[in-house]
């Protein structure tokens, strides 16, 4: 399959909404193997491509904007009644010609606000001619903005605005305006689809979160647990996989735990993570729930920033630890707005986690001259579980975590373009 864009960019300014959407848009395709031709205007300056514009694959096409040696001028016709400038027809047709000649080896033709716009009439017109050319390319119009009250009278080629094109599908960011986008543009309901506006957040950390990204996938958990610390069995990571094991179990949501770990003398390492996977599993995970950083390229530790990025995608920490003098990773996830659950035996944990609201559980733990050791009744096992299914119960209603991990998860890119964006290329 063949993807053109059809934008008539005269820039790619970061500050233009639709610049981010087409770069988002551009990422889905490439991420997945599809060829793409990306139509901008010919005064669009080669100086500002940046980020994912940059990436060879990507089909430049500069589409002609002068006739006769000078430069067309773009009129806003937004408003249905007036006439065209006098060279209107003259400019469509050479446009048109630029468009049947830049878009005949395509199999879908993607338009960006091109029917909405009054400053795209010009374009509008243009690619409706193209079409008579194009038999074999679909058709796929977005429009980004609220849609446009359908006048009750319109002359040509005002009424391009408000009339359909053939084998073409309507799209807008959200259901509540699919009635409104129908009623512009003339059209049943049935061929208009929703493609939600999506966020990727990874574009905007650093090079080390997107490379754990690519090995590990967090983003679509339901529960995202991440855990930084020593590879030391005093942290207890074990018991976070434990507990994790249980929430997938009570809960059967998609739980993911990243372990942050740095290496430790105190354990052969192999053996400690061997232990960890074991007791994740063997309470409710599968082994690729858990990941460690230091099995994907950071063998000596992750970055410290780094660490604070995870946490602000993270909804659940939890921190079982044996000993602390402080917690400070405790007070780093909170302030990443994430549920904490804090080993009561602690001393110092207790005290911070009664400053957070922490919920509390209880592991064994060092005091001040003396150590305790727990006893659960009637198992470790079942202890997790009545714990767990509170922990659940209670993040579900927080509309604070729910509404980070929705954003995070369900407009998420991958979730964009496999529930609704691949399945618009191939559904019609």
């Amino acid at each position: 399959m063949k993807v053109a864009l059809l934008t008539m960019f005269n820039g790619l300014s970061s500050t233009y909404s639709l610049v981010n959407i087409v770069k988002e848009q551009l990422r889905m395709l490439l991420d997945n193997d599809i060829e793409v031709k990306l139509l901008v205007s010919e005064l669009c300056p080669d100086d500002e491509k940046h980020g994912i514009f940059l990436d060879e694959r990507i089909e430049w096409v500069k589409v002609v904007n002068s006739v006769d040696g000078k430069q067309i001028h773009w009129k806003d016709y937004s408003h249905p009644k007036g006439k065209v400038h006098e060279s209107f027809f003259k400019e469509a047709d050479v446009i048109s010609e630029d468009f049947v000649r830049h878009l005949s080896d395509v199999d879908v033709c993607i338009l960006h606000d091109i029917h909405f716009q009054g400053w795209h009439l010009v374009h509008n017109v243009a690619i409706r001619k193209a079409q008579e050319q194009l038999p074999k390319v679909r058709f796929i119009a977005f429009t980004h903005s609220a849609p446009a009250n359908r006048p009750k009278k319109v002359e040509w080629p005002l009424s391009a605005r408000y009339s359909p094109m053939p084998n073409t599908v309507y799209v807008y960011p959200t259901q509540s305006g699919i009635p409104a986008l129908a009623k512009q543009y003339d059209v049943p309901e049935g061929i208009c689809r929703v493609v939600n506006n999506s966020l990727d957040i990874l574009d905007f950390l650093s090079d080390d979160i997107q490379t754990l990204s690519s090995k590990f996938d967090f983003l679509s958990a339901d529960i995202f647990v991440v855990y930084p610390g020593r590879l030391t069995p005093a942290k207890k990571f074990e018991k976070v996989a434990a507990l994790c094991g249980a929430i997938k179990k009570v809960s059967e949501l998609n739980v993911k735990v990243l372990f942050c770990d740095f290496p430790s003398k105190d354990i052969e390492v192999e053996k400690y993570k061997t232990l960890i996977q074991f007791e994740g599993c063997k309470n409710g995970l599968n082994y690729e729930d858990i990941a460690f950083t230091s099995d994907l390229g950071f063998k000596h530790g992750f970055p410290r920033k780094s660490v604070l990025e995870l946490f602000s995608l993270s909804n659940l920490f939890i921190c079982p630890s044996f000993s602390e003098s402080f917690g400070l990773t405790v007070l780093e996830a909170g302030s990443k707005g994430n549920f904490i659950v804090v080993n009561e035996a602690v001393p110092a944990l207790e005290e911070l986690g009664k400053k957070l609201n922490a919920y509390f559980m209880r592991w064994d733990a060092r005091n001040f001259g003396f150590d305790t050791k727990e006893h659960y009744k009637p198992s470790e096992q079942a202890y997790y579980e009545d714990h767990a299914a509170n922990i659940v119960k209670l993040i579900r209603e927080n509309t604070v975590l729910q509404a980070k991990t929705i954003a995070r998860q369900r407009f998420s890119p991958n979730w964009v373009w496999e529930n609704q964006f691949e399945p618009l290329l191939n559904g019609f």
